[in-house]
Parts: C-alpha cells; structure tokens; sequence
C-alpha cells in the first residue's frame, strides 16, 4: 500500500493534512479549559454528556472554571446517545434565535458529545432564516442524503474535550448523526468542523467503566490499523500511527484489569487523538463500513461492532496489505520476522488475541443482529469507509465474510 502514498517516481504525492491547530494534552489539562475558551470568545455554549461533564468537574466546576477565565457559560444540549436529526433539531430550534458574537461551543463527552458539539457549532451559522424546515435542513447537509449540500458559512469555533478515549473526535471533520426513523447514520463533514482546540486529559476518562474502555479502546485501535492500511492513506498519519499504536495495544489490557493506570489512560487518549486526525486525512476501511451498518440495524454501539470486525478485516486485507501489517507489527515488536509474510500474519494473531483477552464481542448475533438481516447488511455496508478498504468489496463478496462471523 506504499503507493498510496507515492507520486510514483520515488517522492511523495501532494496532500493535506488538516488537524485541530491547539491540543493541549496531559493529565490536568482541563485546567486550560478557561483560559482556551476565553481566547476565542466571550460566551460559551456546552454540549456534554452526563458522565462526561462528571468527569470533567461537573456543570457547576465546569460554569465555574470558565466564569473565572471571563466566559459566561450556558448548557445547551445533553447528549445521551449517538445523535440523531431529531436531537439536531431540537437544539437548532432553541440555538438559532439566540445571539451568536462571541460564542464558542464547547463539546465534553465521548464522540457522541463531540459530534453533536461538531453539528451545532457549524449549522446554527449555516442554516439560513429561510429555511423553515429544519429537518430538512439538517439531512441535505449531510452526505449521501438528501441534496448533499455544503457547509458554505464558517462554524462556531468548538472546543473539544473527550472523556472516553477511543473515537478521535475532538481531532476530526466529521460529524456522525443517524436517523432512526429513515434507517440511516450519515456523516455531515466539512473541514470548518475541525475543532479549533482539543483538550485531551487522561484522567477524565479514569471513571470509564470496563464496557466503555474496551468498546473505546478497540474503535481507536481499530481507527490507527485501518487508516494505516487504506487505500488513501498519507504520509503524516502513517508516521503518527507508528508511533502510536504499539502504546494503545499494550495499554488497552492494563487499563481493564486496573481502571485507575493512569500511564495506561494516556496512552489509550494518545492513540484515540492520533486516530481521529489519521482517520480525517487517510480514512478508513471495511471495519468501520460495517460497523456503521451495524449501528443502524440494530443499534449496536460503534466500539463494540469496530471490535468484532477488527479481526476479520485484517484477516481479510491480509494479502493485499501485507507489507503494511508487517510494519505495524514491527513497530510493536522490534524482534518480528524480518520477512513481511510472517510478521503480517503475526500482526493478525495479534489483533485477534488482543480481542479475545479483553472480552471484545466476536459474533455479529452478540451485537444484536437477526440471523435473517446478514443480507441487508452486506447491502448497506458501504460508504466512504468502505471505499478505503485495500480490498475492494461487493455486497455479493462481503456477505459470506459476515455470514462466517455471525
């Protein structure tokens, strides 16, 4: 897959490479939440999930924190779940009669937070007063949906700290929104979601429980292996996954059997940062095209479907990717096979017992799904992840994949 990154003649093909332009990163570094608010405006609007703004000092530490920096503060939207058009909406029809000068919305939670933080901060200047359908208004921004329209008006800046480490999303220009009512979860993406900081601090995820932790762990896992892998991937999220991934695959087994190492929380926060701006700029694969699928059918939770199709998708790449499997299983262990057959292979044995060490679900009937569904499923597992798996698959092609994990 070195060629995806190639001009072809031996020197590196143009790109982008698009990532939030603050982090703050480290165990107390929601510290800086005042002070990084205050630097972009005056007021701010919070977006949080219920655990995550616990863990972030509760709404009272929170308004606290950043009324000493100068910033008045107003919670606008708890996330409970990944969001949906209808959670959109709702806020929209509150947010858009407000005043806007000076507003930074600040997203705190896992990437269901994150992204509705994301889907606020860049519609409620988007969204124009003539459309009065809201509904409508939120589905043809969003990709493969509606009309596709693009987001022409520059977002709220945002402010993103996660609480789970796994999705990446405080690093991304994406935001993940579904539909349960028209059966889908599409993407609305735009380079004006990148959030304008990231504050990533380990010790807001200390209170994760072992559920969320391997469900988190394995999505950011999954999100370094498969961007590694893709067909689009690019130079700089390559280097940053070397680094990081060999960190978050140690971690992920110590921070279930000790939820309170901290080394191992930040190197789990480490890897899901580098994920989320290795997935923005390289995408994604088979996992993820899947997963998302998954979510819609039966309302799987993202990290638990990315960790039961983790195994096969390497297995499945496995030829094609070869040299670049046998790297990351070189960046982990030094004395790997110098050949890239058996250390790719080894990398596979690898994700597949990591998988199995920390009760990863293994069958899609765990996750939910009906026996009778596995067709629809290889229908609708498409989109832009898929297009960046190194094998190209077709429904046709991928149902007996899945039918042989059900």
């Amino acid at each position: 897959m070195d060629g995806a990154t190639t001009d072809g003649g031996g020197g590196v093909a143009a790109y982008e490479f698009r990532c939030p332009p603050t982090i703050l990163f480290g165990a107390g570094r929601i510290a800086d939440l005042g002070p990084t608010v205050a630097a972009l405006g005056g007021r701010a609007w919070i977006v949080a999930s219920p655990r995550g703004l616990e863990a972030a000092g509760g709404q009272g530490g929170v308004m606290a924190a950043l009324a000493a920096a100068g910033v008045a503060a107003t919670l606008v939207a708890t996330a409970r779940g990944e969001p949906t058009v209808a959670d959109v909406v709702g806020v929209l029809a509150r947010q858009l009669r407000q005043p806007r000068d000076g507003v930074v919305v600040v997203a705190i939670g896992g990437g269901s937070a994150i992204d509705l933080g994301k889907a606020i901060a860049g519609l409620v200047t988007d969204v124009g007063d003539d459309e009065t359908d809201l509904d409508a208004a939120v589905v043809d921004r969003l990709e493969g949906v509606g009309r596709g329209l693009p987001l022409r008006r520059s977002a709220l800046p945002l402010v993103a700290v996660p609480t789970t480490a796994g999705t990446g999303a405080e690093a991304t220009r994406n935001a993940v929104i579904s539909c349960p009512r028209r059966g889908f979860k599409r993407s609305l993406r735009s380079p004006l979601l990148v959030p304008r900081a990231a504050i990533v601090d380990p010790a807001l995820t200390l209170t994760c429980d072992r559920g969320t932790t391997v469900a988190a762990g394995l999505d950011c896992i999954t999100q370094l292996v498969e961007s590694f892998i893709s067909r689009f991937a690019r130079p700089l999220p390559r280097a940053l996954v070397l680094e990081a991934l060999p960190g978050a695959i140690s971690a992920l087994p110590r921070a279930v059997a000790d939820p309170c190492d901290l080394d191992a929380r930040t190197a789990l926060a480490h890897g899901a940062l580098v994920s989320g701006m290795a997935l923005a700029n390289s995408g994604l694969g088979m996992a993820h095209g899947v997963a998302a699928a998954l979510g819609v059918e039966c309302g799987a939770a993202h990290g638990a479907a990315c960790a039961a199709l983790l195994p096969v998708a390497v297995r499945v790449n496995r030829r094609v990717a070869e040299h670049d499997l046998a790297r990351l299983e070189r960046a982990i262990d030094p004395g790997a096979p110098a050949a890239d057959g058996p250390a790719a292979d080894a990398f596979v044995a690898r994700i597949e017992t990591l998988c199995a060490a920390v009760g990863a679900p293994a069958r899609l009937r765990d996750l939910g799904l009906d026996c009778d569904r596995i067709g629809w499923l290889a229908a609708n597992s498409g989109g832009g992840s898929m297009r960046g798996n190194p094998v190209p698959l077709t429904a046709d092609e991928l149902l007996p994949i899945l039918a042989a994990i059900y």
